[in-house]
């Protein structure tokens, strides 16, 4: 069951107030992940989405650490038991939909119900079908145009939001190697350069191993 942290013994208590009420309380990294493994990995998995296969390594490792985990709720810190995902899906019109789908440590069930969440989108159409609540979510962006250096998501002011939106741009090729862009923007009341700097790391880690996640 989620659970509220006890703002009197959080070490970050201090921090928590000070950035809450701020203007624009989001801070924002972009850098850049090897992919060079995981492609590797799949080039004999004609089946198998890479755009699924690393959204599942950053859901995956988004709950594994806690303070992704965490969301604002009436003033409090939920801590949540697990976070699922949310992204952009572009549709044959160049609109675009999203698509929900549950986390699952298993890749192979993950993945089955990720492919089914896409499939239905497509068939909805356009309009962005939002569900009624949705900060129990990741919420994910794909830009395959393009290598960025820099990201802003848009953002609703009228509402307090706190879910971690992650986006990733297009791979390109850097000294014998292939890479990702990716940007992590999370609520600054909720966690530090600290924390997004783990979630990348080990991110990191998976994907210079995708044959263990995969049991390939």
């Amino acid at each position: 069951m989620p659970r509220y942290l006890d703002l009197e013994t959080w070490p970050r208590r201090d921090l928590f107030e000070f950035y809450r009420h701020f203007d624009k309380p989001y801070f924002n990294v972009c850098t850049r992940l090897e992919v060079t493994n995981l492609l590797n990995a799949l080039s004999s998995r004609k089946d198998v989405s890479v755009s699924l296969a690393y959204h599942y390594f950053a859901l995956r490792t988004a709950n594994e650490l806690e303070p992704f985990r965490y969301r604002l709720r009436d003033g409090k810190v939920v801590v949540l038991d697990v976070v699922h995902g949310a992204t952009t899906i572009l549709l044959p019109d160049e609109s675009f939909g999203l698509a929900y789908f549950d986390y699952d440590e298993n890749f192979a069930t993950f993945y089955e119900a990720a492919s089914r969440a896409v499939a239905d989108a497509l068939a909805k159409g356009g309009g962005l079908k939002l569900e009624e609540t949705d900060d129990d979510r990741v919420h994910f962006t794909t830009i395959p145009w393009f290598s960025f250096t820099s990201f802003s998501h848009a953002r609703n002011w009228k509402r307090e939001e706190s879910a971690t939106k992650i986006a990733f741009g297009k791979f390109f090729e850097d000294a014998g190697r292939t890479w990702m862009p990716i940007s992590v923007e999370v609520h600054h009341s909720l966690m530090d350069g600290l924390h997004v700097g783990r979630f990348l790391s080990q991110m990191q880690e998976k994907l210079f191993m995708p044959e263990i996640i995969f049991g390939i």
